[in-house]
């Protein structure tokens, strides 16, 4: 991790404001070449973070990194008056939602609109409830369907069974995306059984007040967004400030550990966890128990090449090719616990498939494997 001004970062990035912290902060920043900084930082989507931290130290702020955090809060304000709006009117309708990630957390935890940049809002609802949800969205709400990456599919059955989709609204000269999952995680390289269930989540979800919309509880919070850090392998857009979503969950809400790592371990998603937990507690200080991580550490070998291939690719710089094409399988690969998942990840069962692609004669598998292992290798997201 060779970023010049990593420490720093991480430093802003953490929710920590003990006098020490920041303390080193105020030195580490006055040191530095501060308009440099400020660059990477807007480039990070970072620059509300700095802002903040700078408020509690006390240093003089220009008036321009003011207004950058300023529209990050007014459109992080505007984004929760819309997740309020859409719950509201699902609730109408016998729908429950659960906010997702950062909307989630911003919304029912830390609330700190400069710290809490976001491109979208993520919601979970159950399975039977998904196609309810979507025509809510898409007649009442007048939202539409339409994925921003070209890579997904286009029809809407292909988009469920995928496991989400995504719609877009223009409201007051700026386009709203939300994306809906009845798959709490859905990454290409996570298969269902590697995930929570959707439902069960939503049965142990929490109320927030104020809105309609849930929020899941500590422990699955914890796991969905250790799952969702893993499958932008840690450093993949949008990055760094991901990392942010466990230091909050751990900082600010009361983690049953043996539930959470009990979860991991039935899931066998030890290694994927293990670095969305190790990176925030090294260079976020957050107060991760050493025993939690210790418990779920990998093999010494796959530690290894795991590290080997993060400090290639740089933690920040989310602008940055992280990985070549057969860089991400392999490393893809080194997150499965078990050979078997890793097998099964590349060649899913025969009854998923059929679910997946929507057809029943056994000798189209072969086809449909050759369409998804091209799928899985020529599109993907950003690397």
């Amino acid at each position: 991790m060779c970023d010049i001004h990593l420490d720093i970062k991480a430093k802003i990035l953490s929710s920590d404001i003990d006098e020490v912290t920041l303390a080193e902060l105020k030195e580490s920043y006055q040191g530095t070449d501060q308009e440099d900084l400020w660059r990477e930082l807007v480039r990070d989507e970072l620059a509300g973070h700095l802002v903040d931290k700078l408020n509690i130290i006390g240093i003089q702020i220009e008036e321009d990194k003011r207004i950058v955090a300023a529209d990050i809060s007014i459109s992080v304000c505007q984004l929760m008056d819309e997740l309020d709006r859409i719950s509201q009117h699902l609730q109408d309708f016998d729908v429950a939602i659960v906010a997702l990630k950062n909307a989630g957390i911003t919304r029912g935890i830390y609330s700190n609109y400069a710290c809490s940049q976001m491109g979208d809002l993520d919601f979970l609802v159950r399975r039977r409830d998904f196609w309810k949800a979507h025509h809510l969205l898409t007649n009442d709400l007048k939202y539409t369907f339409e994925f921003r990456s070209s890579l997904e599919p286009k029809d809407i059955e292909e988009a469920f069974f995928s496991g989400g989709t995504e719609y877009y609204r223009d409201i007051k000269g700026r386009r709203i995306w939300v994306e809906l999952q009845w798959r709490p995680i859905a990454g290409r390289w996570i298969q269902p059984h590697l995930e929570p269930d959707g439902d069960e989540l939503m049965d142990r979800s929490l109320p927030i007040e104020g809105t309609a919309a849930r929020i899941l509880c500590p422990e699955d919070n914890l796991l969905q967004v250790c799952l969702h850090t893993a499958k932008h392998s840690y450093c993949r857009a949008p990055g760094f400030r991901l990392h942010s979503d466990v230091d909050r969950i751990v900082r600010f809400t009361d983690v049953d550990w043996n539930i959470f790592n009990a979860a991991v371990e039935g899931l066998h998603v030890k290694t994927a966890v293990y670095y969305s937990l190790l990176i925030p507690k090294v260079l976020l200080k957050t107060p991760i128990p050493d025993e939690v991580v210790n418990r779920i550490e990998p093999p010494k070998w796959k530690r290894k090449l795991i590290e080997w291939l993060l400090r290639k690719a740089g933690l920040t710089d989310q602008t940055k090719r992280k990985f070549t094409i057969t860089g991400y399988i392999f490393f893809n690969l080194l997150l499965y616990d078990r050979l078997s998942d890793a097998l099964r990840g590349i060649l899913p069962s025969s009854d998923q498939m059929k679910e997946r692609y929507q057809f029943t004669s056994s000798l189209l598998l072969p086809y449909y494997h050759f369409v998804r292992l091209g799928s899985l290798i020529f599109k993907r997201a950003k690397l």
